[in-house]
């Protein structure tokens, strides 16, 4: 039996799992200290791992990417899931990874092929909570935060991706990162190839049963 160490995104808390952590027979969603300028991906990777004992399989959303692999020399990292996640290469910030990996190009892309408007201004409705319930959307208003700037100029400190089960859960309604754009970056960065699930960018929010079922397959 293995703890799942559920890792919300950016600008979020722990809430974000809130539908898929009944779901689940041991797990624990700690709140990442997001709104904290003095904090990069080591003091995440330390909030993740306080009072976490035993093996864990570590689930990472989004921004979490980065910080999943530092999870591997503070606890018994089974696996690393990743969901709809970044991924990060080595001595390479948050902020730099959009360009290095094309994201922005691919993201305006699939705007087109949907007929949105890719120089429209963000909207969360649109680029984030399109799938997601109305009385869901309502209820995370409070869950939601100004995101610190210092993970995205700190360098992700690691080498290399550490040598743990890594498996990779792309969503394929997902407007900020799209399927196609997640397919290459994943088989390039490390070299498996994703698996899918129905859902925007926030599945544990709009499809938390297939979520969990993915979880624990």
């Amino acid at each position: 039996m293995t703890t799942f160490l559920l890792l919300h995104g950016a600008g979020s808390d722990g809430w974000y799992w809130h539908r898929v952590l009944p779901l689940l027979p041991d797990a624990v969603a700690p709140d990442l200290p997001v709104t904290d300028e003095s904090c990069g991906f080591e003091e995440y990777a330390d909030a993740a791992a306080n009072g976490v004992t035993g093996p864990v399989t570590v689930v990472a959303q989004s921004l979490a990417g980065f910080v999943a692999p530092l999870l591997c020399s503070r606890l018994d990292v089974r696996e690393i899931r990743l969901v709809a996640a970044m991924t990060p290469a080595p001595g390479e910030s948050a902020g730099e990874w959009w360009d290095a990996t094309g994201q922005t190009a691919a993201r305006r892309e699939a705007d087109r092929a949907a007929r949105r408007d890719p120089d429209a201004e963000l909207d969360p409705l649109v680029t984030f909570l399109h799938d997601v319930p109305p009385d869901v959307v309502e209820a995370g208003w409070p869950h939601v935060f100004a995101q610190a700037s210092r993970p995205f100029h700190d360098p992700w400190p690691l080498d290399a991706w550490p040598d743990v089960p890594t498996r990779f859960l792309a969503a394929t309604e997902d407007r900020l990162f799209p399927l196609a754009f997640q397919r290459r970056l994943v088989r390039e960065r490390l070299g498996v190839d994703v698996e899918e699930i129905e859902a925007g960018h926030l599945p544990a929010l709009s499809t938390p049963d297939a979520l969990a079922a993915w979880l624990l397959s």
